[in-house]
């Protein structure tokens, strides 16, 4: 049996935009001092680190001439900013981010859902079902209705995620998790991250 040989060039060295699927922070990533990338045809291989100094984290890439990943291990991760926001909240959204990253969407959607329940878990809202909670979160914290409208758009996105029964969605996948990702990050923003926000301008104010 014939087996052909790729014709390995090194080169490459490339400075990356990437969000860091280790800490979520976007930056450019420098290559490996002395670790050179490696060309595969019209694809460059090569190892980076993240430039973070709390995070150092190191991946691979699989990346074209122009710059453009098309892959990283581990994989790439929507950016998310967890300050202020409970840990426990943090790590489930951070879950659903990896499920994602993975092509896992079915996953993803779960993870979403649960960020919902432990949303209403950390300001107390009550009910026997998350619909019902997610209504009494409204008496707990002060929203635009749009964001408790998306809310139980996750919520139903979620229910067909864990249910087969459920039909509300045609399908889970990339476009419907972005979205929702995108809503969750919006509604924990507003609950935990705005009043610092406002605080940090407020104190930029002439005195």
């Amino acid at each position: 049996m014939y087996i052909k040989v790729l014709n390995f060039n090194l080169g490459g060295g490339a400075r990356l935009s990437l969000s860091c699927p280790h800490c979520g922070h976007q930056g450019t990533f420098e290559p490996l001092q002395n670790i050179t990338d490696v060309n595969v045809g019209h694809l460059w291989l090569g190892q980076r680190k993240c430039p973070n100094p709390q995070c150092y984290g190191h991946l691979f890439c699989i990346y074209e001439g122009n710059g453009n990943v098309l892959r990283s291990y581990p994989a790439l991760r929507i950016d998310f900013d967890p300050k202020n926001i409970p840990e426990r909240i943090a790590k489930t959204l951070a879950e659903a981010l990896v499920c994602h990253a993975e092509q896992c969407f079915v996953a993803s959607a779960i993870m979403i859902r649960r960020t919902l329940e432990e949303l209403c878990e950390d300001k107390k809202a009550q009910g026997d079902t998350l619909k019902e909670r997610l209504q009494s979160l409204r008496s707990a914290v002060v929203l635009p209705n749009e964001l408790f409208v998306a809310m139980d758009e996750l919520r139903l996105l979620g229910n067909d995620a864990a249910h087969i029964e459920a039909k509300t969605y045609n399908s889970i996948g990339r476009e419907e998790i972005e979205a929702g990702i995108s809503l969750t990050k919006e509604i924990l923003k507003a609950v935990y991250q705005l009043d610092d926000l406002v605080k940090k301008l407020q104190a930029l104010k002439n005195q």
